[in-house]
């Protein structure tokens, strides 16, 4: 098996992960994917795809993410893993549609307007 190159996006952050035959081990930014991201919640969130088709200990992963913050970078690394899985087997998808890890969540900060103060809220108001 060849190894297989996906993108994955959240927000700004942006993951390229790199998937290949081995024992499990995930490496992020070439740091363990426990050293990178701390939390449990964070690393259920990159093992959840692997966890649904049954290949927790079948695949290395590498991955490269950069930009927004740890949980934009922990769900894009899961839609890059979940789009190899389908990728590698269709089968997979079937598995992983229900969950919604093939969808792109599109959500992205709006931008600031001139003349306010936020991209919403105004600045305040004095009628004297």
């Amino acid at each position: 098996m060849e190894i297989i190159h996906k993108i994955g996006r959240r927000k700004t952050a942006v993951a390229r992960i790199y998937l290949s035959k081995g024992k499990g081990k995930i490496t992020v930014n070439k740091k363990d994917y426990k050293d990178y991201f701390s939390t449990d919640t964070l690393q259920y969130k990159i093992l959840q795809p692997l966890n649904l088709t049954d290949n927790a200990t079948t695949f290395d992963i590498k991955a490269k993410v950069f930009g927004g913050g740890v949980t934009g970078q922990a769900e894009a690394i899961r839609l890059a893993i979940s789009r190899a899985l389908v990728a590698l087997d269709e089968e997979n998808r079937t598995l992983l549609k229900p969950d919604g890890l093939l969808t792109r969540d599109p959500r992205m900060v709006e931008r600031k307007k001139f003349g306010q103060k936020k991209a919403r809220k105004k600045f305040q108001f004095s009628k004297r």
